[in-house]
This record gives C-alpha cells, sequence and structure tokens, in this order.
C-alpha cells in the first residue's frame, strides 16, 4: 500500500514538471513573456500621439 502511494506521489510531480517543461519549450504566439497580454506587434502596441 505504501509503495502505491509513493508511486501516485511521484507520478503526479512527474506529470506536474513534464506540464511545466512542455509550457516552457512551446512557442509562445504572444505577448512578451511575462503573462501580461501585451501584442508582439511593435505597431500594435505604440500610441500614435494627437489622434
Amino acid at each position: 500500500m505504501q509503495e502505491l502511494i509513493i508511486f501516485l506521489v511521484f507520478a503526479v510531480a512527474l506529470g506536474y514538471l513534464g506540464n511545466r517543461a512542455y509550457q516552457n519549450f512551446s512557442a509562445k504566439k504572444t505577448g512578451c513573456g511575462k503573462g501580461c497580454g501585451c501584442a508582439t506587434d511593435a505597431n500594435a502596441s505604440v500610441k500614435t500621439a494627437g489622434k
């Protein structure tokens, strides 16, 4: 019984680390990497003065 609990804890930890590694290495399509939701296109994030 103890071995089963240890195996389950190990499997959950391994799954968590795998998910973190996948998110870290997967291509990010938008944002600056901080998770703030800012645009990657320089023209989209620059506000024009006077308009």
